[in-house]
């Protein structure tokens, strides 16, 4: 199914290196820093020939505008990467919110392209359209169906992202002064509550006395509101915590915000948040919606389209931190106080020992979707 999609997107070599790393730091005494150690003398990719697929088109729909350099910057950032380094014809739908949705992937079909991508839109729409229209190939990105959808026109590519957090959690609670932090959540429900309960077994695996404080946007467009989840996140700091997880879009720039505000912490969310309050932003747990993304149009390149569901998450490079290789960030390493900065390695040392049992299976992670289920 789509797994044979991962050998492209060099998303196993990556994989590789996170893990031997892992098992290496397990038994070594002293951390390296698998990123600085990198070697110089590395020599540059040349640059790749865009072959010419204009023939192939595909449409995405957004859940809400861009410009909420998270999910949906991410999921834009992939459909851009697969028009340029695939040459395919894409386009690129924003829309306005769930309002919108249903009206927007009818008339993405109307265009005939030859796969009509959708982000975040809710499962009875998908339902409804894709039995409507049983010609046209459809994709779903981060649409959680009651049961597996079984329809032949119809892929769904979901991302696990409880382990992830799980790791950012360790984060949190080596580094916390107050030994209070806490999560906002653009709503209380499956989804969101994937991250947070990750998070939170995260923080408490390093920290058992740490309190956890959860708050959630919620509204008509809850993660289009950063005003509220800023309200939110200074309530959260006013009893004491000192490190908030974001998990809420477009919203929690306003989380972001409040920590930068208030002289304390946050862990960015979906893309590399780090850079956007430098000293503020410890690390961001990342979904790669991108890839996603263009591996969905990349099966319409190779013929490989199926339907059906694949699930990916840690195991397979879809969830990670900014920290990882591929990535590297050090924002916070340059920027961060020196009281916490100093402890980072601790930190990277027992994350990766971590993700090496949370592979090993000898760490299981809360997946709160199975838990609605």
């Amino acid at each position: 199914m789509f797994v044979r999609w991962l050998t492209r997107l060099s998303v196993a070599a990556m994989l590789l290196l996170l893990v031997v790393g892992s098992a290496a730091l397990a038994q070594d005494s002293e951390y390296v820093d698998e990123c600085v150690a990198a070697s110089p003398d590395a020599t540059p990719e040349t640059a790749m020939e865009v072959p010419d697929n204009s023939e192939v088109s595909f449409e995405i729909i957004l859940p809400n505008a861009r410009g909420d350099r998270s999910f949906i910057d991410s999921a834009a950032a992939g459909a851009e990467r697969a028009i340029a380094e695939l040459g395919v014809t894409g386009t690129i739908i924003e829309t306005a919110g769930v309002q919108e949705h249903d009206a927007a992937v009818r008339r993405a079909v109307q265009n005939s392209p030859d796969i009509v991508i959708t982000i975040a839109v809710d499962s009875t729409t998908i339902d409804e359209i894709v039995d409507e229209f049983p010609e046209q190939n459809f994709a779903a990105q981060e649409t959680f169906f009651p049961a597996p959808p079984d329809y032949p026109n119809l892929a769904v590519y979901n991302i696990l992202t409880h382990e992830n957090s799980y790791l950012a959690g360790i984060a949190a609670g080596m580094l916390t002064r107050t030994k209070t932090v806490g999560a906002v959540g653009g709503g209380d429900f499956p989804g969101i509550n994937l991250f947070i309960v990750g998070y939170e077994e995260g923080v408490k695996s390093v920290c058992p006395d740490c309190e956890v404080l959860k708050a959630y946007v919620g509204g008509s467009n809850p993660f289009a509101d950063p005003v509220r989840a800023k309200e939110l996140a200074l309530g959260l700091y006013s009893q004491g915590a000192d490190i908030l997880y974001q998990v809420a879009g477009r919203s929690g720039e306003g989380v972001l915000e409040a920590a930068s505000d208030t002289g304390n912490f946050a862990i960015g969310v979906d893309s590399n948040q780090d850079d956007l309050y430098p000293g503020t932003i410890i690390v961001s747990a990342m979904k790669r919606v991108d890839n996603a993304v263009y591996a969905f149009v990349q099966s319409m390149v190779d013929g490989t389209y199926e339907a059906g569901e694949t699930t990916v998450g840690l195991a397979e490079g879809f969830a990670g931190l900014s920290w990882d290789l591929g990535i590297c960030s050090r924002t916070f390493d340059e920027n961060g106080p020196e009281d916490m900065v100093e402890k980072l390695p601790a930190v990277r040392m027992a994350i990766a020992e971590a993700r090496a049992q949370i592979l090993a299976g000898e760490i299981v992670v809360t997946n709160a979707l199975e838990q609605s289920g």
